[in-house]
């Protein structure tokens, strides 16, 4: 598992002027990134004091969690959802600059993007996420997960309470083989936020405090780009 840390300048008046990032490699890229406390204070206060007018975005979601709720979804109606945007314009511009500099960042151009949907999962005690992927309205798109709130008690660990597995995000690697760096169980922080291609499998673990909340932000960018000629040009 490949990880650097690097900075490069974001030119957005309404984010934090250095972008810091961390680079992990697991056969695809992840890239980890911090979120800026104004947008970060924003999803969470849109949130807390929005909730009951957000649709509810079960019907096209595969987490056994109570709360699962949209901010924004730009794909064509159907019977699960309809278009909606619940977030001020510099939230959106400020994902579409990150989901950009992921892209530039691995050499993928020329490419168009579009933002397909955007959703919280606040998880009780014993929910969870199973192993899956993402999909927008195309095949191709980058997913990722932004930690909004995260309790400093995950509750007992049934068993080996020296690896906590309790709440934890796991994302599984398309490498195999002996000696391959093919998982990453990253130690989570509120503000994180991680990019990785929509065919990535993820899964996030249950936790057991019956009184704690782990509430977690995913973001879905469809991205249509030529994989031959991007490969070819690199």
């Amino acid at each position: 598992m490949n990880k650097r840390k690097l900075s490069v300048k974001l030119q957005n008046p309404h984010t934090e002027n250095n972008l810091n990032f961390n680079f992990i490699w697991l056969g695809q890229t992840i890239l980890k990134y911090q979120v800026p406390l104004d947008i970060f204070n924003t999803l969470n206060g849109i949130y807390e004091t929005n909730f009951v007018n957000l649709p509810d975005a079960h019907k096209q979601l595969v987490g056994k969690i109570s709360k699962e709720n949209s901010l924004f979804y730009g794909g064509a109606p159907n019977n699960k959802m309809h278009p909606h945007n619940m977030l001020p314009p510099y939230v959106l511009n400020w994902f579409e600059s990150i989901f950009k500099h992921y892209l530039d960042f691995n050499k993928i151009s020329p490419y168009k993007l579009r933002m397909n949907s955007i959703w919280i999962n606040e998880m009780k005690a014993n929910e969870y996420n199973p192993v899956h992927i993402h999909q927008g309205t195309i095949y191709s798109g980058l997913s990722s997960v932004m930690m909004l709130r995260l309790p400093k008690d995950m509750g007992p660990e049934y068993a080996r309470p020296d690896t906590p597995l309790n709440g934890k995000l796991q994302i599984i690697g398309s490498a195999n083989g002996q000696f391959v760096k093919s998982d990453y169980g990253p130690i989570t922080e509120e503000r994180d936020f991680y990019i990785f291609p929509y065919d990535m499998r993820h899964c996030v673990y249950p936790h057991t405090n019956p009184n704690a909340i782990r509430r977690t932000l995913a973001a879905n960018m469809d991205v249509e780009y030529n994989p031959v000629s991007t490969r070819t040009a690199q």
